[in-house]
């Protein structure tokens, strides 16, 4: 049964690539980018995605948008399976949930001037007789969403390439609140901007969630970023969700080895602290993603590996009020 308080609940999710062998064809492999993730966002929060380059983070949010076909799992969006639904169904469920992407700039299409690009799903949803909007509805919400945004209404008529990285997610935003969504996918929505644009960008990402009762699912490889925006925080490895928690609490109380060596990693700006500290170092390089599991995800690089590790998959299972953790070291789970 699926949590009926949670406005996305994500259940097994797996999202695999074939690839081929070569001049002859036929199938070689599989590459796992996604290995079974379990999500549930409840309305109005914020769950951030913290894990390496090469995770799966941000597949599994193109996943979640359907943007890819999941191999297996299911999406439920406000109760309705999403994976299920054929393609003009999708559409119009699709409506309240969109996506901001990584690229300020390769998102948005150099052709179209600001006001077609934030124009532009409205129209789409209007031909579909999904809204019912006038040109003139159309145009009145475009100069409202650029100056809540933090754009002049005329600079409407400019192309991408005439504003700043900044300005151009600004842009990328407006589009993705112009149906009113109930849920907003970030995928590393800042890791391309300067750090002072980034904090700009991070606080109306805030403002707008207060303002419009927005829930963000929110991706990032920076733990400051995710320790600032997020109220939970899911930490992904090799494809799959090794712990979950309050934002706070994984922070202060990390259980999980990866989410240890995770944060030790990242930088304190007081000396004093970050001299007495402990790293922690792991050995040899991320697994291929192209060779199923039989056991634990981390087992290679593991510093507290046991070795019923080797041959079993941990389940995420609570262990603290709240607080999720896929690890032997925290019973049989």
């Amino acid at each position: 049964m699926s949590d009926s308080s949670a406005l996305l609940d994500v259940r097994g999710l797996k999202m695999h690539f074939p690839f081929g062998g070569g001049l002859f064809g036929g199938q070689k492999g599989v590459i796992y980018a996604v290995d079974g993730v379990d999500l549930r966002i409840k309305s109005g929060e914020t769950l951030g995605i913290v894990g390496e380059s090469g995770c799966g983070k941000s597949t599994t949010a193109r996943a979640i948008a359907q943007l890819y076909k999941p191999t297996a799992g299911e999406v439920l969006f406000d109760g309705v399976d999403l994976a299920k639904l054929p393609p003009p169904k999708l559409v119009e469920a699709r409506r309240g949930m969109q996506m901001v992407f990584q690229d300020p700039y390769a998102s948005l299409n150099p052709r179209m001037t600001a006001s077609d690009i934030i124009a532009e799903p409205m129209r789409i949803y209007s031909r579909r007789g999904i809204l019912k909007m006038s040109r003139k509805e159309i145009d009145d919400r475009v100069e409202l969403l650029m100056e809540r945004v933090g754009l002049s209404r005329f600079f409407k008529n400019r192309y991408p390439h005439e504003f700043s990285g900044g300005q151009r997610q600004r842009i990328g935003i407006a589009r993705a609140l112009a149906l009113r969504p109930k849920l907003i996918l970030c995928d590393e929505p800042v890791s391309a901007l300067d750090v002072s644009i980034q904090a700009q960008i991070l606080n109306l990402f805030k403002d707008l969630q207060r303002e419009f009762g927005l829930t963000y699912l929110f991706i990032a490889h920076d733990l400051a970023v995710i320790q600032y925006i997020s109220t939970r925080v899911a930490v992904m490895y090799l494809g799959v969700v090794v712990e979950d928690s309050a934002a706070a609490r994984l922070y202060g109380n990390p259980l999980h080895p990866y989410t240890q060596a995770l944060l030790s990693a990242a930088p304190i700006p007081d000396p004093e602290i970050e001299r007495k500290r402990h790293r922690i170092i792991l050995t040899g390089d991320v697994p291929s993603p192209d060779k199923a599991r039989s056991g634990c995800y981390f087992y290679d690089r593991c510093p507290k590996r046991m070795d019923k590790c080797a041959s079993r998959v941990p389940r995420l299972a609570e262990v603290e009020d709240g607080h999720k953790v896929a690890c032997y070291l925290y019973g049989d789970c």
